[in-house]
């Protein structure tokens, strides 16, 4: 038996305290449209006020973090507070394939805090143990669990995780990622079929795509789990020569396989259509990893705000 119990999960995945009442969809983004953390060449000298300011003057309502912001609640807020931004969310890299659960809820609990105490009621749960997503290193050769054992193993140890997180009012969105355990739809259909209702999905549609995945048949398939949304599309011609050439992941970034919404090939208005049939409420964040020389980060954030804007206004 657990110490601690968890927030209610809703109907169609989302949680919330009991008592509150829905948040409307909102748009957000993340600052690696700015400044990559993995590839410091890319745009590592623009400072956070930079893209707060920009995002804030495009229309953005919130961003998540990134490793320019400070690493203490108070201090994440006062950073935010003069641009009015809210704090959306933040990546935690988990090692949970290679700990304990009590190991890992030492890691994060001050993760936990700080995104609680500014009121983000989401985890970007980012499983890096293993992973290869910041080498240099094939994507055909990422980490997998050999055995329905080993599976079984990990996903208990996540569904205890989650439920550490919800009690603390932060729910655990898991990040499938290229180079990492999760990547493909068949790992994210056994991550969902063998995890509790604790843990959420957080559906990214460049990955999913890259990964192997129709994303509107990933997302339809698993919607009832989907608790946060990064909407990144794909240049369907580059993820072709990517897999043809057996590129890395930062080879993907750097030859531009990934953009905002409207810039590439994926149908984001089909996607946003399931969300808001299954009365998805949270975020929706634009996040593209490219290199901002190539891309200029206003102008390509700025499409991206516009598109989703755009589509929401005429699903309406």
């Amino acid at each position: 038996m657990t110490l601690y119990q968890h927030n209610a999960i809703t109907k169609k995945g989302t949680t919330m305290p009991v008592s509150a009442s829905t948040p409307k969809i909102r748009i957000g983004i993340n600052p690696i449209s700015w400044s990559n953390d993995d590839l410091p060449a890319l745009g590592g000298e623009t400072p956070l006020s930079t893209a707060l300011s920009e995002g804030k003057d495009i229309g953005y309502e919130g961003f998540e973090l990134n490793g320019k912001f400070p690493k203490d609640a108070k201090g994440v807020g006062d950073v935010l507070r003069p641009y009015d931004l809210a704090l959306v969310s933040g990546w935690y890299s988990s090692r949970l394939a290679q700990r304990s659960v009590a190991e890992e809820i030492e890691a994060i609990t001050p993760h936990v805090q700080l995104l609680a105490e500014n009121s983000a009621s989401v985890l970007v749960y980012g499983e890096v143990a293993d992973s290869i997503q910041g080498q240099r290193i094939p994507l055909v050769e990422r980490p997998r669990f050999h055995s329905d054992a080993a599976w079984r193993e990990y996903a208990d140890k996540l569904t205890e995780l989650a439920r550490f997180t919800l009690s603390r009012g932060v729910r655990l969105a898991y990040h499938h990622h290229m180079g990492a355990y999760v990547e493909s739809p068949q790992d994210i259909d056994k991550l969902m079929a063998l995890t509790g209702n604790e843990v959420g999905l957080l559906f990214d549609s460049g990955h999913c795509y890259m990964g192997g995945g129709e994303p509107l048949q990933v997302l339809s398939k698993h919607i009832e789990r989907v608790c946060h949304v990064h909407f990144k599309d794909v240049r369907k011609p580059v993820v072709q020569l990517a897999r043809n050439n057996l590129w890395s992941f930062p080879d993907c970034i750097i030859n531009g396989t990934f953009t905002v919404p409207g810039d590439g090939d994926i149908d984001f208005s089909a996607l946003l259509k399931v969300l808001l049939q299954a009365d998805y409420s949270g975020w929706l964040v634009v996040e593209a990893e490219q290199d901002p020389a190539v891309a200029p980060s206003y102008v390509y954030a700025k499409k991206g705000y516009d598109t989703l804007r755009q589509l929401l206004a005429d699903a309406r």
